[in-house]
């Protein structure tokens, strides 16, 4: 057997799939009046907030500490949120971010919020680079290298 890997048995055929381990990027945000609606939950457009905080910490410490401004620009072309449980003023909430789908111009960022450990809610973007004049081009290779990095 490869060191690193581990075989798995699936309807008599033997399926080999290589150990790898994604970092994943965390960030902690709490929960303020402020971020309530009148029921006093947590108003649903914060999440999106809380989304572009997480993805623009993660850029500044662990992909590009000027974001590119002089290669280009990141877009987000697409962006969602499942929300699984309300949260309250004062609550803590973590949220985890990895990469996925990663192309020559494009990748998407998945952001799972939880709180004690149990899942909040769910959310993602697709991010396309581009010229500053907001046509799509590829995104750098180191800068592809460093994303690779967070591909879960």
């Amino acid at each position: 057997m490869v060191p690193g890997c581990r075989v798995t048995i699936y309807q008599r055929s033997y399926i080999m799939l290589m150990h790898v381990t994604a970092q994943t990027f965390t960030h902690t945000l709490t929960v303020y009046l402020k971020d309530s609606n009148a029921y006093g939950n947590t108003y649903f457009a914060r999440y999106f907030e809380w989304q572009g905080i997480c993805r623009e910490k993660w850029f500044f410490e662990c992909i590009s500490r000027d974001m590119l401004q002089k290669e280009g620009v990141f877009i987000t072309k697409h962006a969602e949120q499942d929300y699984l449980q309300e949260t309250f003023p004062f609550q803590e909430i973590s949220c985890e971010l990895n990469v996925y789908n990663v192309k020559k111009c494009s990748f998407w960022l998945e952001f799972r919020f939880s709180m004690d450990g149990k899942p909040v809610s769910v959310g993602r973007q697709q991010i396309v680079f581009a010229c500053h004049d907001r046509k799509i081009k590829a995104l750098p290779p180191a800068v592809i290298e460093l994303i690779q990095r967070y591909v879960k």
